[in-house]
Parts: C-alpha cells; structure tokens; sequence
C-alpha cells in the first residue's frame, strides 16, 4: 500500500465501508490537487466505483476557511437546486480516524479548465468554447437566484453590509501580512471606501468563482460540477461577477505579471460585456456598476496573495523552491489593476 500524504488509509478505508452506500474496499487512494486551498482526493473502490474526499490542508493556518462540516453542508443544500454541485455523501468529524476532519462526494466526470492549453486541448472547437461561457454564466446567475433561507443556508453568514465586512477583513489582513509598504493598497482601500455601492442583490456569494473551480463537459460545452465552496458566504452576489470578469481575460489582453495564465486568452470565449448582458437578463438584476467589484476582487486578491507569499517568507509553506518574487509582481499587478479600474482606465 503507498502512502498518500494527508491520508490515514487503513482508519480511511473502514470508515468508508462503513458510513458510505456503494463503497467496497480495497480502496486506492490518488492526490487530486491541494496546495493553499483543502486538499482533494480521488478514492476509487474496488468495483471502480469513484469518490472524492476533501479534508483541510496539512497544518491549516485560518481553521474558518478549512471547515468541512460547513463546506459539506453548503453542498448539501445547494444540491437542492438547479446548480450543479458533487452529491455529498458523508462528513466524519472524528479527528482519530484521519487526524483532520473530511467528507465525501459522489465523483463528477468533467475538465477543469484552469489554463489556456487545457482549453486549447480540451476545447479545440471555438463554438464549445462559447457555449461553456454560456453555461459558466447562467449557473452563477441561477445560483445567485437561490434563497438561501429556502434550501436551510439563511444562517451561514450575516447578509448585509458585505462590502463593509470584506474591506475592513481584507485590510486588516493586509496589515498583518504585507511583506513590505505598498501605498497603493491604502490608496485603493480608500477608494473602494468611498465608491462603495449600496448592496442591491443579496445571496449566496460562492467567493472563487472561475473556470478553474468548475468541471466542464468537453462533449456537451456545459459545466457539470461547481467545486471549493469553502469561500462561499451571503451577502452582494456581484461580488462574484467581478471575480469571474478578472479571470476572464480577453485575447490580446496583457495577464498580470506573476499570475497563470487565464484560459480563455486562448479566444472562442464570450467577451465580458456578453457575460454580463446574459447575467442581467437572466438575473433581472442592474450590474452597471460592475467595474467596481472587479477594483474590489483584484484588490482583495492582492492581499490574498500578500499572506501567501508572506508564509513562503516565513518557511512555513514546506517548500523554499518557490520564486517569491513572481508572488510581488502579482500582488503589485493586481493592485495596479484595482487602481486602473477604480479611474476608468481598464476595460
């Protein structure tokens, strides 16, 4: 049996067989993908029957954004709805089993397209590629249209005041973490500040969505799983527009120095204004202040991104191979982005 870090397989393998339906052991255990984020298994049975389990990652730093009995129950209740979510099948909270608490899901077949060679690859067809966008923006406007107290989430998290939360957390984060002074931060905290919308669209914000936290379907050009919920919170849904129109980057477009490449750079995709135009219509709801949460999501990515690089820094990351100085240029790009779009000189 080869050891897969982060799993206690013999403790793993029967508690599966005995709190999951259809699980038969001998189980093999496959690291799907981890790093800052939960970490993320492939647990296939012996009859090939497939699972996914997701626990915290080794050594977690903010216990709130590795919760998984929370992140089990927002799956639970928004596989309730249109959305496409994993069907979740268990949650063990007991620490002896595993050493962290983990849950299980039923394993969604799709790709993730997180660069622009997968979407080169797994979209050749530019039409696939339009009716994926097509797809990615009617499930955020569907999950958005969701009523959380109606699928039992009324209580996951304060609803008002969102953008007030999120700057004075973000902030303060910043100030804890910031490696160095970087006055444009302050500047576009002051800003964001002063433009502040007032909130219109209250729901459930998922808080990282992009097509890197999507399966897509190759065949079908449809997204058939919405994964990592563990940033989803209520309060104002266009927070989440913005995030996407980040990620979205448009053919001939410059990516931000220190950053991955985004997938739909590859072209076929929607442009942004499209994304938008098909959100209003399907949401009813008025987005044309949008410029303002994509200036709010680059500069909240940016001090993210700060803490990141200042646990690099630090040595508590497990890995000293890592150029810091790509995690400067991306938090320095993201905040130069915040200020270009807070002044109206970035489409």
């Amino acid at each position: 049996m080869t050891d897969v870090l982060g799993i206690d397989q013999p403790n793993v393998s029967a508690w599966l067989d005995e709190n999951i339906d259809g699980a038969q052991g001998p189980f093999r255990f496959e690291f799907i993908t981890g790093g800052h984020s939960n970490l993320t298994y492939k647990v296939t049975g012996a009859d090939g029957t497939a699972f996914v389990l997701r626990r915290p990652p080794m050594g977690a730093i903010i216990a709130s954004a590795h919760d998984m009995a929370r992140e089990h129950r927002i799956i639970s209740a928004v596989g309730k709805t249109s959305v496409p979510v994993p069907r979740a099948l268990g949650l063990c909270q007991d620490e002896a089993v595993n050493g962290a608490p983990f849950y299980v899901m039923n394993f969604v077949v799709g790709v993730v397209v997180d660069n622009d060679e997968v979407a080169a690859t797994a979209l050749p067809d530019p039409a696939t590629r339009g009716i994926l966008s097509e797809s990615v923006i009617d499930v955020l406007a569907d999950l958005h249209l969701v009523d959380p107290d109606q699928i039992g989430l009324g209580e996951l998290g304060r609803k008002d005041s969102y953008l007030d939360r999120q700057l004075k957390r973000w902030a303060g984060q910043w100030e804890k973490t910031k490696t160095r002074e970087l006055p444009e931060m302050d500047e576009a905290h002051r800003l964001l500040l002063d433009r502040k919308p007032p909130q219109r669209y209250t729901g459930i914000v998922h808080g990282d969505y992009r097509l890197g936290n999507l399966l897509s379907s190759p065949e079908s050009g449809t997204v058939q799983g919405v994964l990592d919920w563990e940033l989803c919170t209520l309060g104002d849904v266009l927070a989440d527009v913005g995030y996407i129109l980040n990620n979205w980057v448009q053919p001939g477009e410059d990516v931000i120095e220190g950053a991955t490449a985004a997938p739909t750079i590859v072209g076929g995709f929607a442009t942004r204004e499209a994304m938008v135009e098909r959100y209003s219509q399907r949401t009813g709801f008025e987005v044309g202040d949008i410029s303002y949460y994509r200036a709010f999501q680059a500069w909240r990515l940016a001090a993210i991104v700060e803490g990141v690089l200042n646990r690099y820094l630090q040595g508590v990351m497990g890995d000293d191979s890592v150029d810091t100085d790509q995690y400067k240029l991306q938090v320095e790009g993201l905040v130069g982005n915040a200020l270009e779009l807070l002044n109206g000189s970035s489409s």
